[in-house]
């Protein structure tokens, strides 16, 4: 059967999408042009012809799934609701417990920025942003007297800190931390920090 033919844009967000897929069962070292080609059918000459060496599809892809991880975080904190609901709802989306990014993706990531100054370069901009918008949803909260919080952007960096580390334990050592007792751990840190009992925290969604 014939391939559709697709347009410059749409077929470079499809070999996006193949490059993290494959880097997510691959990893950033291991991962080929071929690899992507492959996964779609196609030739490696295509995937060169929209980037021109691994280096590049490999950091296009990284912002690819950046811009698409921000998307949603924008969706679920520009709700019209109480900043309490919409702080939950996006950390209970970026918890490992959840259903955020491809975790196996991003801990790839980190791995490679060590040595890779562009990929250093974006997510630490990813990092940035998360953590300005969670900050800004805790003060708002403050201002609306919903909880009390003295210091919305270290809140935002230990909620961050914390859902950093236990991904890096669901997903390089499956097991080691039932899924259920990560999830009482975040909402367990995230009701410290806005002073309130996990039991507050939960009616006062409602």
């Amino acid at each position: 059967m014939a391939r559709v033919r697709l347009s410059v844009a749409e077929r470079r967000e499809e070999l996006l999408r193949a490059a993290i897929g494959q880097i997510e069962a691959r990893g950033v070292a291991a991962v080929r042009i071929a690899d992507v080609a492959a996964a779609l059918g196609v030739s490696n000459a295509l995937v060169l012809y929209h980037f021109s060496t691994k280096e590049k599809l490999v950091a296009a892809a990284f912002a690819y799934a950046a811009e698409g991880d921000l998307a949603h975080l924008r969706k679920l904190l520009g709700r019209r609701t109480s900043a309490l609901r919409r702080l939950r709802a996006a950390v209970r989306w970026y918890a490992p417990t959840g259903q955020a990014k491809g975790w196996r993706l991003w801990i790839e990531g980190w791995a490679v920025s060590l040595r890779e100054p562009a990929l250093r370069d974006l997510t630490r901009d990813l990092d940035k942003q998360w953590k300005a918008a969670i900050t800004e949803v805790i003060a708002e909260g403050v201002a609306a007297e919903e909880f009390v919080c003295a210091d919305p952007a270290g809140t935002a960096l230990r909620l961050t800190a914390l859902l950093d580390g236990l991904a890096v334990q669901l997903t390089s050592y499956p097991g080691a931390v039932p899924r259920s007792r990560a999830q009482e751990w975040v909402d367990g840190a995230l009701a410290r920090e806005l002073g309130l009992d996990r039991k507050a925290l939960t009616e006062r969604e409602r």
